[in-house]
This record gives structure tokens, sequence and C-alpha cells, in this order.
């Protein structure tokens, strides 16, 4: 790593950070609606982005700085097992074909902005609701935290902020800048800053490892020599555990870990309030079903990614802290001005998901918590205030969070959020397509969930950390080690569905259900739909 500052690289990332940031404020100027003053408006963007703008901001809010920085640093550290995030981009888009488009149309039929909202319509209870609220909101914080997690790896690689003797807020001012513009044009432009800003990140990811997997590759001697490389430094034993660092190909004992952590993070992918959010900004149901055909085209683009780190280790990279590694090597082989474009996309690819983020956990505060709880006459003005407020402190809190705790701590506390959210698919995926299930037995199912996935995850230990050291730990009764998040998800699914077989033989009340079947199916022009294009927006995002 150098010991000064990369001047070109440093000003080739403020350049484009400059661009991204007055595109940011620019955006509340794009399409702009008669009255900007409501969640629609600000937190889904008018619901009115066709199938390319939908696209970029789906892959943008998907594919994240963390996704560039942690995947080919899970294959830095311990070899192919990290590719698991391959084959889990590859399940969910034929599992999100199926419901997806179910609730763009109840959504948009009832104007409901969260997937709480649906929950509270679909089985009339406020306590489901809230549970699938206060489980999205802690989910997401830890997501927005790894954000910052990947601007900040980029600045140390950059050498801006000096050294760890520095004046922790001469070290930390960098950060706290960009978080600074990321707050005031996610308040100022809401879900379109994100939209737009989304083009420039993902052509300039793109881009990059079109370069990366091309040109270095050339200059460490073609594949061959990297994987023989990466073979050699995988055998070497790990000195805290004694045990090899890593392998190409998962041995035996790791086949089931792989399989259940690539199926429960498919299941749980789109149950993360971002993603929604961006999902319910589309303005029909078929901008949704084309986007999972097209949507596919990111997972090819994180298997060249997940390459960057087997090049890593043939270029001889040595970083303390794994999420260095892709930066490092980008610093190592690229010219610096490259590089500089290279650290600009992991920099904007941070700031365009944890816009979303904190927008989505904010939507989420504001119609589940505030205006069911606190303020049920709230206005729509109101309520478009209180989400704004919300989602500068959402992203404080996410601050703080990376600015006092270990970054492992950042990163084993997502892996936790993963588990947490998987929790809330039954009420929702369920929902969309039965109200066999009751309400009850949903909340019963969700809290055994919640608990197993996080005192199993508290008990699991690595070299670093005595407590939430990992996201897999052997599954009761087949004694393999497995993911959590999925073993807590089947075990949810039973307490529910034995559960609502005794709520019905009881003649619990089950609530009200607000929707009908027809509402699973409407699209944006059928009669009683509520959300409205405004003039000027029809025809565009094509």
């Amino acid at each position: 790593m150098n010991d000064g500052v990369n001047g070109v690289a440093l000003a080739v990332f403020i350049f484009f950070f400059l661009a991204v940031t007055v595109m940011g404020f620019l955006a509340a100027r794009w399409r702009r609606a008669d009255d900007e003053h409501s969640l629609d408006e600000w937190g889904l963007g008018g619901r009115s982005f066709g199938t390319w703008v939908t696209w970029f901001l789906l892959g943008g809010d998907l594919y994240t700085a963390y996704t560039f920085v942690a995947v080919p640093a899970a294959i830095y550290a311990a070899g192919a097992a990290g590719f698991f995030a391959v084959p889990y981009t590859i399940l969910v888009y034929p599992l999100i074909f199926t419901f997806l488009p179910r609730l763009w149309s109840v959504s948009h039929k009832h104007g409901y902005v969260t997937t709480s909202d649906f929950v509270r319509g679909r089985f009339g209870s406020k306590g489901l609701s809230l549970a699938v609220a206060v489980t999205g909101i802690l989910a997401t914080m830890p997501y927005i935290a790894l954000q910052l997690v990947g601007i900040q790896a980029v600045l140390d690689v950059m050498g801006v902020g000096g050294g760890e003797d520095t004046n922790w807020f001469i070290k930390d001012l960098p950060l706290l800048i960009a978080f600074g513009v990321l707050a005031a044009y996610t308040y100022s432009s809401g879900l379109r800053a994100p939209a737009l800003i989304a083009f420039v990140k993902d052509t300039l990811i793109y881009i990059v490892i079109a370069v990366a997997i091309i040109y270095i590759p050339i200059k460490l001697g073609g594949f061959d020599d990297i994987f023989a490389k990466a073979s050699d430094a995988f055998a070497q034993p790990n000195p805290a555990t004694g045990a090899p660092r890593g392998a190409l190909v998962p041995g035996d004992a790791g086949q089931w870990t792989y399989a259940t952590l690539a199926l429960g993070s498919a299941l749980a992918l789109f149950m993360y309030p971002h993603s929604i959010t961006a999902t319910l900004s589309s303005r029909s149901r078929e901008v949704i079903r084309r986007n999972t055909t097209i949507l596919p085209l990111y997972s090819l683009m994180l298997g060249l990614l997940a390459l960057l780190g087997f090049m890593a280790i043939a270029a001889g990279v040595k970083v303390k802290n794994g999420q260095l590694a892709i930066p490092q090597l980008f610093e190592d082989m690229f010219p610096d001005w490259f590089a500089g474009v290279a650290f600009a996309a992991i920099g904007i690819g941070a700031l365009v998901p944890a816009a979303i983020m904190s927008i989505a956990a904010a939507n989420l505060f504001t119609r589940n918590i505030y205006k069911d709880f606190i303020k049920p006459d709230a206005t729509p003005r109101e309520e478009t205030r209180v989400s704004k407020l919300v989602s500068l402190l959402v992203k404080v809190g996410a601050l703080v969070f990376v600015l006092t705790m270990d970054k492992t701590v950042a990163i084993n506390f997502q892996l936790l959020g993963g588990i947490w959210i998987l929790q809330t698919f039954p009420a929702l995926v369920g929902g969309l397509f039965t109200r066999w299930f009751h309400r009850w037995a949903l909340l019963a199912g969700w809290a055994v969930g919640m608990l197993y996935g996080t005192v199993a995850a508290y008990g699991v230990a690595s070299p670093t950390q005595k407590h939430f050291g990992g996201s897999s730990k052997e599954i009761p009764g087949i004694g393999e080690i497995g993911y959590i998040g999925l073993t807590a998800f089947l075990l949810n699914v039973v307490v529910t569905v034995v559960l609502t077989f005794v709520m019905k033989a009881l003649k619990a009340p089950e609530g009200v259900d607000e929707t009908s079947p027809s509402d699973y199916t409407a699209d944006a022009g059928d009669p009683g739909v509520k959300v409205e294009l405004p003039p000027a927006t029809a025809g565009a995002g094509h």
C-alpha cells in the first residue's frame, strides 16, 4: 500500500464524485410531479420508472460497493466457497418472476409503499406489519454501514486521511464529507437521485470489470498461472486455525454450507426493503417481468468480479483487512488514472444503494410505525417530511456504527440481517398467493425464526470474534454445517403451519383482508389502480 496520497487516482475519484453529486441534486427536477409532497413521489419516484431506469436502479440497489469489495475478498480469503453469491443471484430471478409482479399489482391497486403495508392489508394485523417493518429496518442498518465501509476502503488505499496514528477527525473527514453529500441529495431528491446516478455507477462498473478481466490476467501471465498461484496459497495453513487457508474447489464438508447459504440468500434478497422499494418504483407489472429476464446480466458480471480474488492472490497483494484486497489490486495493477476510475466505481457503487436503503428504512418507519401507531391522521405532506428526517437519522446511525466499531463487526451484523430478513418470507410471499395462514401463526413463526437465528448466530465463534463470527452452524437432526438463516426459516414455516391448523380449529379471529383476487394481476391502466402518471412522464424510461 502506498505511504502517500495517490494524487492522480484521487483527482479522478473526486471528478466522478462531484459529477454524481451534481446529478443527485438535479434529480429533484427530473420528472417533477405536480405534488412532490407524498411518499409516492419522494420515496418511489412517482412510481413512473420504465424498463431501463428500473434495471439500472435494481442493479445499483442489489450489486453494491459491498458486493464489489466483499465477494472477491471472500475468494481472496477462503477460495471457491466465496462463489456462493453467483449461484444465489441466478436462483433468485426465476423466484422473483413468480411473485414480484403480484406484489407490484396489489401495491399499486391499494397505494402500498412498503411490504408492511401489504402485510397489514392482507392479514388485517398491525402487529404482524410492525414485526415485518422492524425486521426490515434492523436488517437494513448494517447493510448501509457496509456501503460506507466500501467507501472507506477505497479512501484508505488512495492514502486519504493519513495513517492509523492520525487524528480521528482528519482520518475520517473524507468519509464524513461523502456522508454529508449523500444525506443532502437524498433528502432533496428522494429515490430519483439514486435512479439517475445508477446509470453512471453501473456503466463505470461494467467498464472496470471488462478491463480488469482482460488486462490483469495479461500482466499476471494468464489464468493458468493465476489459478496455480492461488492453489498454492490456499494450501498454506492458516496460523489461527492450523487448517489450509482455503481451496479452489469446496470440499465435501463445505457443500451443505455452500448450498444452503446460496439458497437462503436467494430467498432473502428480495425481502430487503430496498429491493422492494426499487421494484415498486416501476410503472407497470410488465416492467418487472422484463427486469427479471435481463437482471441476470449482472450475475455474469458478478462471476467475473469474483475472479478478482484469485488475481489478488496471484499478484501478491498482502493486506491485513481482506476488504482492502481488491482496491489494493487496482492500485497495484492499473495506471493511476484508471485506478481512479475503478475507485470511483466502488465509491459511487456505495452511494446508490446507501441512498435507496435509507429511503426504504425511512418509509417503513413512517408508514408502519409513525402512521400506524403514533399519528394515524398524518397527512401525505407530513409523512414525506418524517420520512426525509428518518432517512437522515438512519444514515447517521450507520455512520456512527462504521466509525465506532470494528469493520468485521459490521460484516457479521450484515450476515445476521440476512438471517432476520428471511423470516419475513412466509408473511410476504405466502400472503401473495394464499390467505390460508393465520396472522397469529405467522407472527409466532416469525418470532421463533428470529429467536433461533439470533441465538444460533450468537454462538458462532471465529478466529477474531467470540460471538456472531459467522452465519453457518450444525443443522439440528442432520449433523451437517448449514446456513443458520435457512434452518430458522424452516422452523418458522413449521410453526406457522402447525399453529394455523390450531388457530383455525379454535376459530380465532383472522382479521380483514382488504385485497381481492383481481388485485394481484391488475396493471397500471386498469380501473381502480391508484397510481397515475403525470403527463410529462408518459412514455419516458425506455
